[in-house]
């Protein structure tokens, strides 16, 4: 009886592994197509500035990749969490801990820096509002 439980438990445990690598997977998967419409987005943007002579909105552009960028972190940040409910060993965790730190600094930093923008860019507006005759 103990070898069919546990045989139960092993194909249960191997279900178990295969779901959340497939769940990782496509955590992966949606931050790499995150990435790639930011690209795309910022691209567009970039050029419709740049054949428009405005160069005053490449702030705005920054911001724009900023926000996919950050969201794709996110995203991957899920998939390393993932990793680490079937991680096999202590090196494994540690690794993935590590990587884990790096996207998390990554996003504080990048979510610090559109916060930043966004008040130069409003306090840019509110002087150029201002300055304009009612």
């Amino acid at each position: 009886m103990k070898e069919v439980s546990g045989t139960v438990f092993s194909q249960t445990e191997a279900l178990v592994v295969a779901g959340v690598q497939w769940l990782k997977l496509g955590a992966e998967l949606l931050g790499a197509l995150v990435i790639s419409l930011g690209v795309v987005v910022a691209g567009v943007l970039l050029v419709r500035a740049l054949l428009a002579r405005r160069t005053a909105d490449f702030t705005a552009i920054r911001l724009t990749l900023a926000r996919y960028l950050a969201l794709a972190l996110e995203f991957q940040l899920g998939a390393d969490i993932l990793s680490t409910a079937i991680a096999p060993g202590w090196e494994q965790i540690g690794r993935l801990g590590a990587i884990a730190v790096i996207r998390t600094a990554l996003n504080f930093f990048l979510s610090k820096e559109m916060q930043q923008e966004r008040r130069e860019d409003g306090g840019e507006r509110e002087v150029t509002d201002r300055a304009k005759p009612d």
